[in-house]
């Protein structure tokens, strides 16, 4: 639930937002386990569940491409409790949560409760002279925990929140959260590896946001638990005094997969499944959620921002929630453009502020670095990515340090450029570009810059397919293709040749398995790319074959790290087959494009 490096914080407990102390077999008596049946998990597959509270006219419509899931927009009478059908008090010592909390949440009316015009409040109250205890307050979890996207599609959960209105002068030790965790965690799943994402945290009335995922094992592990990984601290200015919409997106429609956190719309960290490995990312984010809202005082998080609450902590703040909305997006419906062909390229920049910003930060992945150009006009950022392709997508994902006017430009020689995309009107945030264009090289094209500094970019992702450069023809795209097994019929294997990133073939959870397209002619192959969801293989052998019978390894590992796969080779054959005898995952294996080059 924290996104920064306790170092100086005892943390050895579990987080609060984990169930340290917490009895999740009284959770499970109070109707969570019927919820887990109804909510539609069946042999892993989730499905989305319309919970019977009507949407008012306070949910926004959905995004583009989304549909609405569920929302609550809190229409109860003044000085009403929860509809405990929908909602559930987790009521108890904030000693019971596992850092440091010193409240007691209650499900009084007192702490949580309808404002009558809209509006749920949990409400922070202070009795006695000492500051560390006396407090009371609310915290409350959906009784569903069926929120989640299915394999290939996008789940978005958003609220829209006033925080404490509370300064750092009065606000010491207030903690408001909007979170969700993971569904498992309710059938045995220890916490952190069922996984939790938080939406909204903010400490000691900072007006600030942190969004975080927490996976894996405590403590330390592959998500360095307790902290987890996260944004770190954003400026939230107005949060305090005004209603601002907080969101996550679950992107399982691209390769690899993305956990997106939003402020007013705009997205401003983005965390990658490649990031820890593929075990770790399923358990934590490939199943449904359960929603959360909180209001804690004192504990762990606001102690590293300097404590409290302390004697000039005001009793009475509270967190006011307009509607919380759950959308999706199905299957096939698009997410981000697919595979990233950018990300680990060569990049390079007309500038740089200083050693810091290189312009290999903009292509990393990670939403925590990021490319700074000197402060002045023209600027641009430049990827090579090591052939021809088709690119239908572009995404932004700018710093403060914005471009006004820019061009999306492509080139087969890096020296000679095309416009694909131009706008004079650039507005900061993420830009997420549909466009259509040809080239091996690929740059942003600053004109005008919005501010005084240069253009800055936390990521520039690039999507599309092989366009047949080097390596020869593209021979495999469309021509049938068969495979040993196959996971459902979801993820048939001429998935894997139908030039689309955002879909995949995905075989049976055993060893060996093989994947195998018929070329319609003999053929010198010269290039193979494998293009790995998460599951993929440790161990394979590249083979052809002019019979589809007798097989001739032409390509063999035995230390496979998922992502891209890009092969030169030398061989022939009519059949050319991947043959995984060894998986790295507990899954099968799974390629969104498996490609063959040549002549």
């Amino acid at each position: 639930m924290s996104i920064l490096d306790w170092s100086t914080v005892d943390r050895s407990a579990q987080p609060r937002r984990g169930p340290a102390g917490w009895s999740w077999r009284r959770l499970l008596a109070a109707g969570s386990a019927a919820t887990l049946v109804a909510g539609g998990i069946v042999a892993g597959v989730i499905t989305a569940v319309t919970v019977a509270t009507a949407a008012s006219a306070a949910t926004p419509t959905p995004p583009a491409g989304f549909t609405l899931t569920w929302a609550d927009n809190f229409d109860g009478a003044s000085g009403s409790g929860m509809d405990t059908s929908v909602w559930k008090y987790d009521t108890g010592p904030g000693s019971s949560f596992g850092t440091g909390e010193i409240e007691t949440m209650t499900n009084s009316t007192a702490n949580v409760f309808h404002d009558g015009s809209g509006h749920m409040a949990l409400k922070a109250l202070h009795s006695g002279t000492d500051p560390n205890s006396g407090w009371t307050s609310g915290r409350i979890e959906t009784q569903a925990a069926t929120f989640g996207a299915p394999p290939g599609g996008v789940v978005m959960m958003e609220a829209s929140i006033q925080q404490p209105n509370v300064t750092t002068a009065n606000g010491a030790g207030y903690w408001p959260a909007f979170w969700m965790l993971g569904s498992t965690l309710r059938s045995g799943t220890p916490w952190p590896t069922s996984g939790e994402v938080d939406i909204l945290e903010d400490i000691n009335g900072r007006s600030s946001v942190f969004g975080t995922l927490h996976c894996g094992t405590n403590p330390g592990g592959p998500c360095n638990e307790s902290s987890g990984l996260g944004s770190g601290e954003r400026a939230c200015a107005g949060c305090q005094t005004a209603y601002h919409t907080y969101a996550v997106q679950i992107d399982r429609s691209v390769s690899p997969e993305q956990i997106r956190w939003y402020l007013d719309g705009a997205n401003y960290f983005t965390l990658s499944a490649n990031r820890v490995d593929a075990t770790t990312w399923s358990n934590a984010v490939d199943h449904p959620f359960f929603i959360i809202f909180d209001l804690a005082m004192g504990g762990g998080f606001p102690a590293a921002f300097g404590g409290g609450p302390n004697a000039s902590t005001v009793s009475g703040g509270q967190l006011n929630v307009d509607y919380v909305a759950v959308y999706n997006k199905a299957p096939g419906g698009g997410g981000g453009g697919g595979t990233n062909i950018a990300q680990g390229k060569p990049t390079t920049a007309s500038s740089t502020e200083n050693a810091s910003f290189p312009a290999s930060n903009a292509t990393d992945g990670n939403t925590g670095t990021r490319w700074s150009s000197a402060f002045s006009d023209p600027q641009w950022l430049q990827v090579d990515l090591g052939q021809t392709y088709n690119i239908n997508h572009v995404t932004l994902t700018w710093e403060a340090a914005y471009g006004r006017s820019y061009q999306i430009q492509t080139s087969n020689d890096g020296s000679t450029w095309t416009t694909i995309f131009s706008t004079t009107t650039g507005d900061g945030g993420t830009d997420d570009i549909a466009l259509s264009g040809t080239g091996r090289y690929i740059r942003m094209n600053g004109t005008v810059r919005a501010t005084p500094y240069g253009y800055s970019l936390w990521e520039f992702a690039v999507n599309g397919t092989a366009g047949g450069g080097g390596g020869g023809t593209l021979l495999s795209q469309g021509h049938p293709t068969t495979a040993s097994s196959q996971e459902n019929a979801s993820f048939p294997a001429p998935n894997a040749t139908d030039g689309n990133t955002g879909t995949r073939w995905s075989s049976a959870f055993s060893d060996p398995q093989w994947l195998q397209v018929d070329l319609g002619a003999t053929h010198s192959v010269s290039r193979v790319v494998l293009n790995w969801e998460t599951a993929y293989g440790r161990a394979y052998q590249i083979q052809t074959s002019n019979d589809g019978s007798t097989w001739t390894t032409i390509f063999s590992t035995t230390t496979g790290d998922g992502g891209t796969d890009d092969l030169t080779i030398s061989g022939s054959g009519r059949y050319v087959r991947m043959n995984g005898t060894t998986r790295a995952t507990q899954y099968g294996y799974s390629l969104w494009e498996f490609q063959v080059f040549g002549s």
